[in-house]
């Protein structure tokens, strides 16, 4: 953030005002002021107690304090004025907007965080990509992972602060709020990190936000991007990886969307075309016809690879007892699973099944 645009604001209240009114940063260094022989003192011993008013406004040692709006539970900049009277706290609560708005302004023209969600969010025209990340010093062509962690249920906002604790390198990494319950990660890969790097850090962001109280959270990972310009490309994909998770992989909290496999194609396929193919599948009896310890001893089958003796043993029941159901299941359905093409049949039978289910839809 530019000082300089700080000064700006500053100068022109103190023509409104009598009150020294000045600008600090997160370390207590006054960074801008209407008295310009306080600018560049330090006062970190007001950097706590700014912290703990919590956004609200606050008075110390005949200063009064208000921190600018941020994403963090920590303040970034905080607008102050000497004298701790009501007329410090009014003047200080209307330096306290105009200093907002200009911050608003700036981060949404120059600030880098704010470059790279404009990105994911195709806010910006390729061929400004490059131009405004040469103006910003954001290295255009390196790899980036792209992380979208979704909280499930209605969790704190703390989140956002343990994501960010976990990557404070906002040179290289970006941490951003993206909806009412997702938060992105935009990780710049070390040289020679690739998918061991990727599932480290997701891991340990699943780890961490676990024990941190945040249980119920997926993360989506997308392809990684050699460019800024594929971030957008990368972060749909980690969306379309939750997605497709929660209805194929409802037990995986880490889904990369290149191990989404056909799972992937299903979810992107038309409706009515999945309900055309059910169709034509079960011609002689729906799916719906399979009781449930049918549905089971499939799932058993394909778990074990079609290997009748093996799921036998893992149902605990006779060999001959399995092959009675697998018969059960050919008369009913038509398709033989210890055949390979009728069980890969059946296989995205019932993927389209689930898939259609998930959509509200009873085929």
């Amino acid at each position: 953030m530019s000082g300089r645009m700080f000064q700006n604001v500053v100068l022109q209240i103190k023509d409104a005002t009598d009150r020294v009114v000045g600008v600090i940063d997160a370390e207590g260094t006054v960074i801008s002021c209407s008295d310009l022989g306080l600018i560049g003192i330090k006062w970190p011993e007001y950097v706590e107690h700014v912290n703990r008013a919590d956004g609200a406004i606050t008075a110390l040692d005949g200063r009064t304090f208000h921190a600018l709006s941020g994403w963090g539970s920590h303040f970034d900049y905080a607008v102050f004025t000497m004298g701790d009277d009501e007329v410090s706290y009014t003047v200080c609560s209307m330096a306290s907007v105009a200093l907002n708005g200009a911050k608003s302004y700036y981060e949404e023209k120059h600030d880098r965080g704010s470059f790279i969600k404009n990105i994911i969010s195709d806010n910006i025209m390729l061929s400004d990509i490059y131009m405004r990340a040469k103006e910003l010093h954001v290295a255009p062509e390196v790899p980036r992972s792209v992380f979208v962690i979704r909280q499930l249920e209605n969790g704190d906002s703390a989140m956002m602060d343990m994501v960010q604790g976990l990557f404070p390198d906002r040179q290289n990494d970006f941490v951003l709020s993206v909806g009412d319950s997702d938060v992105a990660l935009i990780h710049q890969l070390p040289e020679n990190g690739g998918e061991k790097e990727i599932q480290r850090v997701a891991s340990m962001l699943e780890e961490t936000l676990r024990v941190g109280g945040d249980g119920h959270v997926v993360i989506g990972i997308g392809t990684v991007a050699q460019h800024l310009r594929e971030l957008a490309k990368s972060y749909k994909e980690a969306l379309i990886a939750i997605e497709v998770g929660k209805v194929f992989d409802t037990e995986k909290y880490i889904i990369s969307y290149e191990s989404l496999g056909i799972g992937r194609l299903i979810y992107q396929l038309p409706t009515t075309l999945c309900e055309m193919f059910l169709v034509e599948v079960f011609k002689k009896n729906p799916i719906d016809s399979l009781d449930q310890e049918t549905l089971f001893t499939i799932h058993k089958f394909f778990e074990n690879n079609l290997n009748v003796s093996e799921t036998a043993r893992k149902l605990f029941v006779h060999r001959n007892t399995l092959v009675y159901r697998l018969e059960k299941i050919k008369k009913l359905t038509g398709l033989d699973l210890r055949e390979f093409d009728d069980a890969i049949t059946f296989k995205v039978a019932l993927m389209v099944k689930k898939y259609l289910t998930s959509r509200g839809i009873d085929a």
